[in-house]
């Protein structure tokens, strides 16, 4: 028990003091809204197959791969996703909030030509459930293939796993790597369900502003960190 709660504390503190983990989660699970827990778990199963992948790396090949080359430059992938990432947000805020729910004029020309005054409301429906599903499940994808990245960049998670190479039994080992990956899955699935949470009462209490500009601060705050990460490499 104390081996797994080691492990699991040990995860949290790696997630929360990461910005770059937690910018890359923000704009998309503003976006997933009520799903917003599943990009949590993307990133953090990806994360954690990354940092397996760069241990076992490091471990078998460490004599003929240029290991802490491809750690480093990984830094840099990170940052440019980094910045992709929040671009995205920030262009599909202003896409979504260029009519808004401001009144605006239709012309039509059958059967003949006239305009009326319209209204958009943001009413759900089979066709926007159905688009929005998909949107949601290509944001997961995109947290996983960042989660990994981020979990193959850096030595300071070879740190994280090397106390699971000092416990005295394999069983020992493995459960401290279970309980870490546990802990960065969990953890990260609740920051995302609470950015979502944010979001999704936002949408429903029609507070399109805040709603902005909730959106646009995670998409900055990406941007940010990205361009910090390709000058100065934390990992």
């Amino acid at each position: 028990m104390i081996t797994f709660l080691t492990g699991f504390i040990a995860s949290m503190a790696h997630v929360v003091t990461g910005p770059d983990h937690l910018a890359a989660v923000t704009p998309l699970a503003i976006d997933s809204r009520r799903k917003s827990w599943m990009i949590g778990f993307s990133w953090g199963l990806g994360h954690t197959v990354g940092m397996l992948l760069i241990g076992m790396l490091f471990i078998l090949f460490r004599e003929f791969l240029p290991v802490e080359a491809i750690s480093r430059h990984s830094d840099t992938a990170i940052g440019i996703l980094l910045i992709i990432i929040g671009s995205w947000a920030i262009f599909r805020t202003y896409r979504h909030h260029s009519h808004g729910n401001r009144p605006h004029t239709h012309f039509h020309t059958r059967p003949f030509l006239y305009a009326h005054f319209h209204r958009h409301t943001h009413e759900e429906s089979p066709g926007h459930e159905h688009t929005h599903e998909i949107s949601v499940r290509q944001n997961g994808f995109t947290a996983l293939g960042i989660g990994t990245v981020h979990g193959f960049a850096g030595f300071s998670h070879l740190f994280a796993m090397l106390p699971s190479l000092a416990l005295p039994t394999v069983w020992d080992s493995v459960t401290y790597l279970v309980a870490f990956a546990s802990g960065t899955i969990i953890t990260m699935i609740i920051f995302a369900y609470i950015l979502g949470f944010v979001a999704y009462r936002s949408a429903m209490e029609n507070k399109q502003k805040f709603l902005k500009w909730f959106t646009l601060t995670g998409g900055l705050l990406a941007i940010a960190i990205g361009v910090l990460w390709i000058i100065h490499p934390i990992g």
